[in-house]
């Protein structure tokens, strides 16, 4: 086989996986750009230790963590675009991504399209800078468990100490003041059916939450500047 023949082959490969990345874990790596970046999508349910039901759009956390993984181990890569649009799920797992991308040296951006509700607020403050479209909003709400709960102290103590695990990671990670945060965690007059607050793009950065309001291009562009004032990972 020609040379040609072998490079058109390694094209077409390429091509191919590419398509397969964004198809099914829906993860892009933009090749031809100023800089390098890989692009991650974390929408609808966040899938964890359950299997959710085919009719569910899901993310699911056995794909991101290894992607997290390869991203912050190839040194190819100088950046990664977290785009959310999310309603939460389980709060582990999410809280368990959240973590890993916080403790990335790579550099990081993410974007709130749509909505990133419930353990979606951890995933955008978890990235280097966060950004959410005007349109976006974002619920805030104490931790809700489905299925069988036994009614003991005990469950209470659990659900304390995980609802305090979030609170801490996201005043880590943003600016918002813990009074704040706790206040429109627990609000009683706005949502009908639960307890909690729904922040629309510029409430989000009024109270801290979210650094800017901007959109794809404004996204982009605080990336390449991280990168480009990121000292150079090296193996």
């Amino acid at each position: 086989m020609s040379e040609k023949n072998n490079n058109d082959k390694t094209i077409t490969e390429e091509k191919i996986d590419e398509a397969e990345l964004a198809e099914k874990l829906g993860q892009t790596v933009s090749q031809n750009a100023k800089h390098l970046i890989h692009c991650l999508t974390v929408i609808g349910q966040i899938e964890g230790h359950y299997v959710l039901s085919e009719q569910n759009k899901t993310t699911k956390y056995e794909h991101i963590i290894p992607a997290l993984v390869a991203i912050e181990q190839d040194r190819s890569v100088e950046g990664l675009l977290i785009i959310l649009n999310t309603v939460g799920g389980d709060v582990e797992a999410g809280l368990a991504i959240a973590e890993l991308i916080s403790g990335m040296k790579t550099p990081t951006v993410s974007l709130v399209v749509g909505g990133g509700h419930s353990i979606g607020v951890p995933l955008a403050v978890s990235a280097k800078h966060s950004f959410i479209v005007p349109s976006a909003s974002m619920t805030i709400h104490p931790v809700r468990m489905n299925g069988t709960v036994l009614g003991v102290p005990q469950t209470l103590s659990y659900f304390d100490k995980m609802q305090d695990r979030i609170v801490n990671f996201v005043l880590k990670n943003s600016n918002i003041k813990e009074e704040e945060f706790r206040r429109l965690m627990m609000n009683t007059e706005e949502l009908v059916l639960d307890v909690g607050s729904v922040l629309e793009g510029e409430k989000a950065v009024e109270f801290g939450l979210i650094d800017e309001l901007g959109g794809l291009s404004d996204a982009m562009e605080c990336l390449y500047d991280l990168i480009e004032n990121t000292e150079k990972r090296y193996i």
